[in-house]
């Protein structure tokens, strides 16, 4: 029975050095980053309004001038017309991820059904050269607590008319 009640040990031992490394390298920030950009990019292929507002801080700002609000309402309304929409991320790396604000870098094309949205999206978006910046901060004591702060790319114009 000591035999038995020690290979319990040593086996519920490496479960927990097992699960404490799967932890560590699932929590680090560049993982956490990775993740949360993708889940984002789902997110807004889903149309999961909640889901994408949960990644989008409070204190967001980019480029364009747009914050939280501005940018979730334009996101509906834009996205909200496209079917099939598909975001495709191309060399995906995570730069500075030691940072206070890392970031996801990629080039990104759009697919999705042939409307006129999505021909619209594809014109604009698929014709940038220059590959998007989603940076990220944690904003608690939680691993996985990290929000999207800002959105860069500096070949990427609004349209004019409102459309974005």
């Amino acid at each position: 029975m000591d035999a038995t009640l020690r290979n319990g040990f040593y086996a519920g031992l490496l479960l927990a050095v097992a699960l404490g490394i799967f932890l560590f390298q699932l929590w680090r920030p560049a993982r956490q980053v990775e993740l949360h950009s993708g889940n984002l990019i789902r997110a807004i292929e889903r149309q999961d309004w909640k889901d994408l507002a949960g990644f989008i801080a409070d204190n967001y700002e980019d480029q364009w001038g747009q914050d939280r609000a501005l940018l979730l309402e334009r996101v509906r309304g834009v996205v909200g017309y496209a079917r099939e929409l598909h975001l495709q991320p191309w060399e995906a790396v995570v730069r500075g991820a030691e940072t206070e604000e890392p970031f996801w870098r990629a080039r990104l094309t759009v697919e999705g059904a042939d409307n006129e949205v999505v021909l619209l999206i594809k014109q604009h978006v698929n014709v940038v050269a220059d590959p998007w910046e989603l940076h990220w901060r944690k904003q608690s004591w939680k691993p996985w607590d990290w929000k999207l702060v800002r959105v860069r790319n500096p070949g990427f114009k609004l349209p004019q008319g409102g459309m974005f």
